[in-house]
């Protein structure tokens, strides 16, 4: 017998969330930046992070993306330009088309679906009011589809007391894509409560994405020592997932890779739960699941709360070669 055999690991029970990670509009955006890469060559012009995800982001950076936050940033080029998932202010489109650049919509079919249900509330004169976070992409793209002054932004149900209208019955209101399922609901409760004749979505418009895996994490949560969540500090899907795991009775910590586990939380645990954004891939969930795995001893159940079939085309300009 070898005396200098190594200690044993303690056991853990991991339970994976499912469905976790990349979304369709996700792979979507990506898609497009790849295939544009393919289709014209380096480089691509990349206006805002595609998906907030840094890992996502530098690796399309090595394959020849140049990312930028404004266009200005961007020389008189042939090279094409894309919108990422978050989508963008009608000014940006119009900038883009005044200087002739070949632009490239990679706006989550989602979100535009939102940019159109404002825009035809607003065609039919009611005032827009918009349910989400102050300066995220895909609220300034949303705010932007109108003049300026036409949607009116609500953050928390104390925004809701402020505010006056003129004509209170002529109201209609949209939301985010990636909010806290169960925040939005008791902002839009206090909407119709606030203002009866308010006029809402015909579909939600929280997305099935943010929808799916904020369930997995609520079925999960309640029987788990912790959770992590594996994900950007701006990704809002991200973060929504973080606080929903925690608000079911578990510390959770979101992470983007191995290096940034706080051991000191996880030392003494038996069960984790693990989820990862819709902008997260998933090699970045086997390396977190590697470095428990080199602690401890695991055992890998996933637990899953519905099945994603969801996946939209591509930009029209990049189909011919899809």
């Amino acid at each position: 017998m070898n005396v200098h055999s190594r200690p044993t690991k303690p056991p853990l029970k991991i339970l994976l969330c499912s469905p976790r990670g990349f979304c369709a509009g996700v792979v979507r955006a990506i898609d497009a930046v790849e295939r544009a890469l393919a289709k014209f060559g380096p480089p691509v012009y990349v206006r805002h992070e595609i998906v907030h995800n840094r890992y996502v982001v530098e690796s399309l950076k090595a394959k020849g993306a140049i990312f930028v936050e404004e266009l200005d940033e961007i020389p008189n080029t042939d090279a094409p330009v894309i919108f990422s998932a978050h989508g963008v202010a009608k000014e940006v489109s119009a900038a883009a088309a005044e200087r002739g650049l070949l632009a490239i919509d990679a706006t989550c079919p989602l979100v535009t679906k939102v940019h159109r249900e404002a825009e035809i509330h607003w065609r039919r004169g009611r005032r827009v009011l918009l349910v989400g976070h102050s300066g995220h992409p895909e609220v300034v793209g949303t705010m932007g589809q109108l003049p300026e002054g036409a949607v009116v932004l609500v953050e928390s149900v104390e925004d809701i007391d402020r505010l006056k209208f003129d004509d209170e019955s002529n109201l209609a209101y949209v939301t985010q894509t990636t909010l806290s399922v169960d925040d939005s609901q008791g902002i839009v409760n206090a909407l119709m409560r606030r203002f009866p004749k308010i006029i809402g979505p015909h579909k939600e418009d929280i997305c099935y994405a943010t929808t799916n895996r904020q369930a997995a994490v609520k079925e999960v949560a309640p029987y788990v020592d912790a959770v992590i969540v594996v994900g950007s500090p701006n990704s809002s899907n991200s973060q929504r997932l973080r606080e929903v795991a925690e608000r079911a009775g578990a510390p959770a910590q979101l992470v983007q890779g191995r290096k940034e586990i706080d051991w000191e939380i996880f030392g003494s645990i038996s069960s984790l739960g693990i989820t990862a954004g819709a902008s997260a891939p998933e090699v970045l969930v086997e390396e977190i699941m590697d470095a428990f795995a080199e602690r401890y001893d695991i055992v890998v159940e996933t637990i899953s709360s519905a099945d994603e079939n969801v996946s939209f085309p591509l930009p029209k300009e990049l189909r011919a070669i899809a």
